[in-house]
């Protein structure tokens, strides 16, 4: 198989599709629909190119983008200057930090209710400014705990003179439809929104959205599903997959037992066979992990990984692709192999595979705004 075509000089290429990219973004609209859907675009885009993916979605339509550090929002800023496209910043306001959300026109998410003076006190000096309250309704990690949501209920003036434009939650299991606590955090929420002042209420990030209309209100926040992940377990994924990744064959040898494969001499050849060996290793975020376990394609056939994954290289037996040669490139992550398919042999999620996609990788971006 090959690649695309122009020069490529490194062993491996990440091909990443941005029209695929604006497709999952309106499907996964028009499944919220009448709720209107953000993206999220942490870590540098899921580890695609936070500013691409980010002018990619907006020529797409989207105006309410995440991310999770303010350096991050502060670089989609400035590939995003239109003021009526608004970024907030998921981990919080730190003090100190006030005055750069104004000037860079972001808003910040409030976690406790610490954040909430310190933007209230912000407002005060400077002027009503926007922000997000994220309220804990059971995942136990950022968000205003049940006690400080009981003092705002009692106390709204705690909120006077800044803008609670977004109130929101995270969910902790949505990903498996039929757990409770899906349920038990919907109930709270609805709670919570029916008792705190805010323009537009939102629940439901990527798994959240296939839950049902009940989790959507008037957002939604798809982060992972934007770029191919499966949003749940056990059920066909309707997404299309953004990432592509293949390396090129760089030396095949012919081997016999009692040969072994790799460090540790951890595979041992038993019979006549091929092995190639590619230019990717952990150093590119391809996980040690997956030693002795991951498969890939050459030529639509499925080849197993032998001998423990390296720093820079891996080792495939080609041994049913007998006509394979140096320079064929072999799919490691695709529409024969998707992402979550890797992740599942790594015992890992397709999160953590996409975003430690290394920077080694020459890139190549087709559709959109590419």
């Amino acid at each position: 198989m090959s690649v695309p075509d122009g020069p490529v000089h490194a062993p491996a290429v990440l091909t990443i599709d941005l029209d695929a990219l604006a497709w999952n973004w309106r499907f996964l609209g028009e499944k919220a629909a009448p709720a209107r859907a953000s993206a999220v675009v942490k870590a540098n885009g899921y580890g695609l190119g936070a500013s691409i993916v980010a002018r990619t979605l907006a020529q797409a339509g989207c105006s309410l983008f995440f991310t999770a550090h303010l350096d991050e929002a502060i670089t989609v800023r400035q590939t995003l200057p239109d003021p009526a496209i608004e970024i907030g910043v998921l981990n919080g306001l730190s003090a100190g930090d006030e005055d750069v959300y104004g000037d860079h026109n972001l808003f910040p998410v409030l976690n406790d209710i610490e954040q909430v003076a310190l933007w209230q006190r912000h407002c005060r000096d400077h002027g009503t400014a926007p922000a997000a309250l994220q309220v804990d309704t059971g995942m136990t990690r950022l968000g205003l705990p049940e006690r400080e949501v009981d003092r705002l209920i009692a106390d709204p003036g705690l909120l006077d003179g800044l803008d609670c434009r977004y109130l929101m939650s995270h969910m902790a299991c949505a990903d498996t439809p039929d757990h409770p606590l899906n349920r038990q955090q919907l109930d709270r929420f609805r709670r919570i929104v029916e008792a705190v002042p805010h323009r537009f209420a939102m629940l439901a990030a990527s798994s959240a959205i296939f839950l049902g209309p009940e989790w959507h209100f008037d957002l939604v926040r798809p982060g992972v599903a934007l770029y191919g992940g499966r949003p749940c377990e056990g059920v066909e994924n309707p997404l299309r997959q953004v990432v592509r990744l293949d390396a090129k064959i760089l030396q095949i040898q012919d081997v016999d037992a009692p040969q072994t494969v790799g460090y540790g001499a951890s595979h041992k050849i038993e019979g006549p066979a091929k092995v190639a060996t590619v230019g990717v290793g952990y150093a590119d975020g391809y996980l040690r992990s997956l030693s002795g376990k991951a498969t890939a394609v050459l030529d639509g056939v499925t080849i197993p990984l032998v001998g423990r994954v390296s720093m820079d290289l891996l080792t495939f037996d080609i041994s049913t692709v007998p006509d394979a040669k140096v320079g064929d490139w072999v799919q490691l992550i695709g529409p024969d192999h998707p992402i979550d398919a890797l992740a599942d042999q790594a015992g890992t999620i397709g999160y953590e595979i996409l975003t430690g996609l290394g920077p080694r990788y020459a890139r190549r971006f087709i559709g959109g705004a590419g």
